[in-house]
């Protein structure tokens, strides 16, 4: 494929003791597996993002802050996102909820997915994701990974588990496929449009 998309991995959490990572590097590693798509990851950590205290989102007025800008610039490199998003009192993370105010322009008309976790899987921040998301104009996809309950609990370190997502391997690559398969039909339809 001539031109395939560039999607972008976002952690979206920033704590240091977060285990954000652990399943972002195993969806890093399905996405690099696969030739319709290029992946980076991105992490929050790397941006110095204040919180929103811009006049208006830049879809109204310049960005006055330069780690904003910064931010801004890269995400407009994306012609999608993944997010790692972990579950926080049943929604997102206030950094990457932060994160996302930071930006208009550069999310819309563009494809996200998230591979989430928590409990219950990560369900309630990911539906709070997606409802942010439609009022930045992305295309949230159907499809997502969800690590929770039991599988959560296994490999989750901080919690006694063995820090290996090849322990819950097999239950979760049917819907990294198919998280994985949306971006990619969306990105490309989305790329098609403003081409």
């Amino acid at each position: 494929m001539a031109n395939k998309p560039k999607i972008a991995l976002i952690i979206g959490s920033t704590r240091a003791a977060r285990f954000a990572d652990i399943p972002a590097q195993w969806m890093l590693k399905q996405a690099e597996a696969r030739s319709d798509m290029t992946i980076e990851l991105v992490d929050l950590r790397d941006y110095n993002l204040p919180l929103f205290n811009d006049m208006a989102s830049n879809a109204y007025v310049p960005t006055a802050d330069a780690g904003v800008a910064v931010w801004q610039k890269k995400l407009a490199e994306f012609d999608g996102y993944i997010f790692v998003v972990a579950e926080y009192n049943h929604s997102v993370t206030g950094s990457l909820k932060n994160a996302l105010d930071n930006a208009y322009v550069e999310w819309a008309h563009k494809p996200m997915a998230a591979i989430a976790y928590g409990s219950m899987g990560g369900a309630r921040a990911l539906e709070h994701l997606r409802g942010i998301a439609v009022e930045l104009q992305m295309v949230p996809v159907r499809n997502a990974v969800h690590i929770g309950g039991g599988d959560f609990w296994k490999v989750h370190p901080g919690m006694g588990g063995s820090g290996n997502m090849a322990d819950i391997e097999a239950a979760l690559l049917p819907s990294a496929k198919l998280t994985l398969d949306d971006v990619v039909w969306w990105a490309n339809a989305t790329m098609a449009a403003k081409a």
